[in-house]
Order: C-alpha cells, then sequence, then structure tokens
C-alpha cells in the first residue's frame, strides 16, 4: 500500500482543516474568556489550537498530512478573520511541523495514544517557538513562564492528544474512519489499544 499523499487523501484533509479551521475561530473567545481567570489559565485551553494535526493524521495516516491539516486550518482560520492575523498561519505551520516531525519519527506505523499525546507537546512546542520568537516570554518571571509552559503542554496532551485519540476511535465505531482508509488492515490497523 502507498504512502504517498493521494489527491483524496489531501481532499480529505483539507475537509477536516477546514472543520477546525471554524472550531479555531471560534475557539478565540473561549481562550479570552479563560484568560479572565488569570495565571495562565488560558495555557490549558491552548491545546485546542493544534488538534487538526492529530486528528487528521489519526484518520488518514500518511505523511504529510499533520502539516497540511494544521498549516490548511491556520490558514481558513485567516481567511475568516482570525484575530490573531497572519500570526495564525505561521504557528499552525510550526505546530504542524512539530506534530509531523513525531509521526515521522515512528515512520507514521504508530497511532498509539502515547504517540499521539507525544505529537501534542511537538506541536505545542511548535508554538513556543513562535511565542519566543514574538519576545514576550522573556518579560516573564520565572514562575510565571513556568505556569505558561507546563499549562501549555498539559493542555495539549488532553486536547490535541486525548480528546484527538477518543475522537477519532469514536469515528471508527461508527466505520466513518474506514471510509478514508484502505483496505489493507497491515497499513491501517484500528487505533492501538
Amino acid at each position: 500500500m502507498s504512502k504517498k499523499l493521494k489527491l483524496v487523501d489531501i481532499l480529505v484533509t483539507v475537509v477536516i482543516a477546514v472543520l477546525f479551521a471554524i472550531i479555531y475561530r471560534a475557539w478565540g473567545p473561549v481562550s479570552d474568556l479563560v484568560k479572565l481567570a488569570g495565571l495562565q489559565a488560558d495555557q490549558l485551553v491552548y491545546g485546542m489550537w493544534f488538534i487538526a494535526s492529530t486528528v487528521a493524521f489519526l484518520l488518514i495516516r500518511k505523511p504529510g498530512v499533520a502539516l497540511l491539516a494544521e498549516a490548511a486550518a491556520a490558514s481558513g482560520e485567516l481567511i475568516m478573520g482570525s484575530q490573531y492575523g497572519v500570526e495564525s498561519l505561521t504557528y499552525g505551520i510550526l505546530q504542524g511541523l512539530g506534530a509531523e516531525l513525531v509521526f515521522a519519527l515512528f515512520l507514521y506505523r504508530r497511532a498509539t495514544l502515547p504517540v499521539t499525546c507525544l505529537a501534542a507537546v511537538a506541536a505545542a512546542a511548535g508554538s513556543i517557538v513562535m511565542d519566543v520568537a514574538k519576545g514576550y516570554m522573556l518579560e516573564l518571571q520565572s514562575w510565571n513562564l513556568t505556569l505558561y509552559v507546563v499549562f501549555r503542554f498539559a493542555g495539549s496532551i488532553f486536547f490535541t492528544g486525548i480528546c484527538a485519540y477518543y475522537l477519532v476511535k469514536a469515528l471508527e465505531k461508527t466505520g466513518v474512519a474506514s471510509l478514508l482508509r484502505p483496505a489493507s488492515k497491515e497499513d491501517y490497523s484500528a487505533l492501538d489499544r
């Protein structure tokens, strides 16, 4: 079975990305509301921003899907008038690249919960790279920076790792996921338990 992306894989990835672009666009006000709680609480919900990468990969399981999904979702969010502007696209590329690198590390053959959570952490790391480049993280005191990073990783593991994994698992039970994968169980078995 070919691991190369086919047109149908790209189209399905873009459809997933469009769905998440809408979610991302709606997530901005939710994140802002949580921010009012202070103490970096908004970082606990930040993981929602990169869930497209893991959901798309878990459904399609081919090289390039995580990066394509996250970049396309960020592009869609931007087109819909993201409050974050063009930065959302840069973030999307770095987040998708982080997740993609983890799936590549496992040769695109592992779809376990731990691998998905590791991809979530890598996506979060990509977002932190962008935050560092913007310069404002350097202004945080060490205790505040620690909360920021720990909460970002925790939120990522929850949303981009655990929620994505169990969402795809639920889709597998309905049979929807099998429509997106080739019939070969050798390459695309159900999510590992």
